[in-house]
């Protein structure tokens, strides 16, 4: 199972079949590694230019850092999938059979780990792209927004695949302390994201 090695057409094809995975959370990743590879597109477009030698090692470590996410998203998109087809198999157990409450609660908690991960994954590559729409090349500005607002989506969209599993938790401060977390991510990055691309669009408009 290795679905980030697919080809773009493969995994569309495979996300609109009837298999639960990949799904959603798989969705977010590849889409939140889009985003960081717009990011690290704004980087490689400025790095060494004259225009913006003073920027030149923060837009080299933010290029770092943007490839470093992208890569971990991509890896997030098998992780999400692992994480998910215990949860599916456990749902197939009788409901009369007296371990499956334990089973369905522990395979829960597991299937939110990785889109709580691809979440703070797309935070901090929020926080680098609003720094390359600042200081990377004007020529590639509108990518970093382009980039903030994928992110945005990514983050929201795995934010939905953390509720809808911690909604069915007999755990409720466990499930509450996911939400709180979720819910911080999408007011803080959300924000983050609008942002940015509110200001890249009015300066295209002004």
């Amino acid at each position: 199972m290795y679905y980030k090695d697919k080809s773009i057409a493969e995994f569309i094809s495979l996300l609109s079949g009837s298999s639960p995975v990949p799904g959603g959370g798989g969705a977010a990743a590849l889409t939140g590694a889009i985003g960081a590879a717009l990011g690290g597109m704004v980087a490689s477009l400025t790095q060494g230019k004259k225009k913006y030698a003073e920027y030149e090692e923060e837009i080299l470590r933010l290029k770092e850092k943007c490839e470093s996410i992208e890569n971990e998203l991509l890896h997030e998109i098998d992780r999400d999938a692992e994480g998910f087809e215990p949860l599916s198999k456990v749902y197939k157990i009788p409901k009369d059979d007296p371990k499956r409450e334990e089973l369905l609660e522990k395979a829960t908690v597991d299937a939110c780990a990785a889109p709580m991960e691809i979440m703070e994954l797309c935070a901090g590559a929020l926080e680098a792209v609003k720094v390359l729409a600042e200081k990377g090349s004007t020529l590639a500005v509108s990518d970093a927004a382009a980039g903030a607002l994928i992110l945005k989506a990514a983050l929201q969209a795995a934010a939905l695949n953390v509720f809808i599993n911690t909604k069915s938790l007999k755990d409720r401060e466990a499930a509450e302390r996911m939400n709180r977390r979720c819910l911080e991510l999408i007011a803080r990055y959300g924000a983050l994201a609008d942002a940015v691309y509110g200001e890249v669009l009015n300066g295209f408009l002004d």
